[in-house]
């Protein structure tokens, strides 16, 4: 089964260079509808209005961060199954474990490439083809 590219993707990051960086791997991909959040409170109440098919979240952020967005998402039942991955520079295995349990579904270090990210979210939402 084909991914809906049309899906509403979310990405939150602090950074707007960032931001810019992954809407344009997700445009690349395919995907063209696309919000972005500064902070994990900004994007908690986004994702309590809209639907998402896809969380793209940094985890370094202020006033919350994406651990702490991911928990928060995964604590809703409308959105408990949302597909959420972690795109961060924190490379440790413990933050890659306290990830995986705050219920995570996939995670991403920085740097990455274009490569690496279709890999991640194909693997989270389906084949992108």
């Amino acid at each position: 089964m084909p991914v809906d590219k049309s899906m509403p993707i979310l990405v939150v990051d602090d950074y707007k260079s960032m931001v810019r960086i992954i809407r344009g791997m997700l445009s690349q991909l395919g995907f063209s509808n696309v919000d972005d959040a500064a902070d994990g409170a900004a994007a908690l109440e986004m994702i309590r209005a809209k639907n998402y098919g896809l969380v793209l979240s940094d985890w370094n952020m202020q006033p919350m961060t994406g651990i702490e967005l991911a928990r928060a998402v995964r604590a809703e039942e409308r959105t408990k199954a949302l597909p959420f991955i972690m795109i961060t520079a924190e490379a440790k295995t413990e933050n890659v474990v306290a990830a995986r349990q705050a219920g995570v579904n996939n995670y991403v270090i920085k740097p990455f490439t274009l490569a690496v990210l279709k890999q991640k979210i194909s693997s989270v939402i389906g084949d992108l083809g």
